[in-house]
């Protein structure tokens, strides 16, 4: 119940940042990078529907579509951020209306366009959940065909893109197509970050030490090898561990006080699978 709760809340939290995001920042500013909403930001242009409303009837259809050719699993973690994410944006039109943009920095406003969707996003996509809109299109795509799914997503992101052009002014599809350039390297390095953990490969004399301060003090597990020093040809161990970065910092420590002649190699990994970490 537990986990439970804490993964509802993870899904609550990232989507309502990308609500934030995308009312406050991409919105006001006609910024028509990234998906529906982007798409929205064109057809409010009319003046027919607001971007909010536009964003939850399009989601709802597509939810519709997606419950049933990809099923009721689909469901399960789509439908609840999609609603939640069309559902937040229509109700700060309302509770909050904005005719124009908070402030008079343009670029400041694009990088927070940018982030608080892309944090968002990247919470959701670690914890195996999408909000939705055409990551809809993309699993259907990817159920029938062998296509692309990837590529087709940035084609259609990038012809959003380039309407802006006309729609509104060249100044706002420069901002949209710069903003749409760097939102897929900021969702890959937030979620990057977050499984961030490091990779030890120790070189001693004496590993039994090493080895009981992290079976018992760090609660983790090693690995330890036998080997022979190329350059003295005298006979060492090899310890293979992997830790989350507070532990590394114990580690290191312990292994500077307690075996300074130790050889380390410290590296930074992201997809660590197995046992303690993160299940295939």
């Amino acid at each position: 119940m537990k986990s439970k709760i804490k993964y509802f809340l993870l899904l609550t939290f990232s989507t309502l940042i990308m609500a934030v995001g995308t009312y406050f920042f991409k919105f006001t500013n006609n910024f028509t990078f990234g998906g529906i909403t982007g798409l929205a930001v064109l057809v409010a242009k009319t003046g027919f529907i607001s971007a909010g409303d536009f964003n939850l009837i399009a989601s709802m259809i597509l939810l519709v579509i997606g419950f049933f050719v990809l099923g009721k699993k689909f469901a399960a973690k789509t439908a609840y951020c999609s609603i939640l994410l069309s559902v937040a944006l229509s109700a700060m039109e309302r509770i909050c209306p904005l005719n124009a943009p908070l402030t008079d920095q343009p670029m400041l406003e694009l990088c927070f366009a940018i982030a608080l969707p892309a944090l968002g996003s990247a919470i959701l996509f670690n914890i195996g959940a999408s909000s939705g809109g055409t990551d809809i299109i993309a699993m259907i795509l990817k159920k029938y065909s062998s296509f692309d799914i990837g590529r087709a997503l940035l084609i259609t992101d990038a012809v959003i893109t380039a309407f802006s052009f006309f729609v509104f002014d060249v100044e706002t599809g420069l901002y949209s197509l710069l903003g749409l350039s760097i939102r897929s390297f900021m969702v890959d390095n937030f979620i990057e970050s977050f499984n961030l953990s490091k990779y030890f490969t120790v070189v001693c004399d004496h590993p039994e030490p090493i080895c009981d301060f992290i079976v018992h003090t760090l609660v983790r597990s090693a690995s330890v090898f036998e080997a022979r020093g190329a350059y003295s040809g005298q006979n060492k161990h090899i310890i293979l561990t992997a830790l989350n970065r507070v532990q590394a910092v114990r580690l290191r420590n312990f292994i500077k006080e307690n075996e300074p002649d130790a050889f380390i190699l410290i590296s930074n990994t992201s997809e660590i699978i197995g046992k303690g970490f993160h299940s295939v």
